[in-house]
């Protein structure tokens, strides 16, 4: 895990690399709205970039985290069916679905069954590196939604010049993004973490708390502001030293989020054992997403060390593939 975070940049140049060269078709009818199905490692990718194409997707994007598809798809929809495996059984569910309507699919995957549905139904199909745990492949599968998207013309090409000085970023903050992540591990170890961000970075805080809950092996939970204002707020009234919050900032975020935040802060500190602050860098919404992004990946890791727990083993969520398998069989 540790060699695979380190090279998080090379993962983003070879995904741009299999974005430019991957192969889609154009759809008969025009697309009205784009459905993202996928879920954990692979599923963050969606969430990620439906944050990030906010201001400027031209339709809809809904992300769907479920075995069924919602009613609204139809011959104007564009399924995109993310599995790093190609064995997710929710997405793969949503897949066979979608083959029964009349809409355009695209599906992004290292291999398994997705792979298989693709070729005998003649799908789009871009592929991807596999042999890794999915949530160390977030760079791979971020990148092809950006280039499906822009295929289909919903948003424009500058995303490539930005993930390009992304990777300029990531590499010359690499020192420093490691460098605070570490002290961050030493006060969050054995805590209970609790992220909060702006609505619009929402995605980068549930990456961090999955990293954290997979990684590190600890609970952590998330809000975003200025939602939590109208009822978590009001849960902070008991000293709780053993809760500790890190909110997720960014010099961007609106004036508002960010009185907002300054109040939460002075409330928040009477009862939680710390808060802290993570700063994001960047000129634009995807450096500053990646960049904290990755910041949360070395959080994960250190907290990991400092657990002494194996950061790869995810035995719990085998357990219940397996159960699951064994009901199916039945």
């Amino acid at each position: 895990m540790r060699n695979l975070i380190d090279i998080f940049t090379n993962q983003i140049k070879e995904a741009i690399e299999i974005g430019v060269k991957a192969k889609l078709s154009a759809n008969s009818n025009p697309i009205q709205n784009v459905l993202i199905c996928g879920l954990g490692g692979s599923g963050i990718g969606g969430s990620l970039v439906q944050n990030l194409t906010l201001k400027n997707s031209k339709v809809p994007i809904i992300l769907n985290k479920s075995y069924e598809l919602p009613s609204f798809v139809s011959t104007n929809t564009l399924v995109i069916i993310s599995s790093y495996s190609g064995n997710t059984e929710e997405t793969v569910s949503c897949l066979k679905s979608a083959l029964k309507l009349d809409c355009k699919i695209v599906c992004i995957s290292s291999g398994g069954k997705v792979e298989e549905l693709s070729k005998e139904n003649n799908l789009d199909f871009i592929k991807i590196p596999g042999g890794h745990p999915p949530r160390a492949c977030l760079g791979y599968s971020s990148v092809q939604l950006f280039f499906v998207l822009n295929f289909f013309k919903i948003i424009d090409s500058s995303f490539k010049n930005e993930l390009e000085k992304t990777i300029e970023l990531l590499d010359s903050e690499k020192t420093e993004i490691q460098k605070e992540a570490k002290h961050l591990a030493e006060k969050l170890v054995n805590k209970f973490p609790i992220l909060y961000a702006a609505d619009n970075f929402e995605a980068v805080a549930i990456r961090i708390r999955q990293q954290i809950n997979e990684n590190s092996k600890m609970l952590c939970m998330h809000n975003v502001v200025p939602e939590m204002n109208h009822n978590e707020l009001v849960g902070w009234r008991i000293k709780a030293e053993n809760q500790v919050v890190l909110f997720l900032r960014n010099k961007t975020d609106l004036p508002r989020i960010q009185s907002r935040m300054e109040l939460n802060k002075t409330v928040i500190n009477e009862y939680a054992g710390n808060v802290y602050e993570i700063w994001s860098k960047g000129e634009s919404n995807i450096q500053r997403a990646f960049y904290t992004i990755n910041l949360g990946d070395w959080l994960s890791l250190y907290l990991s060390e400092l657990r002494q727990v194996d950061v790869i083993e995810v035995n719990v969520i085998d357990f219940l593939k397996e159960e699951l398998a064994k009901e199916q069989n039945v």
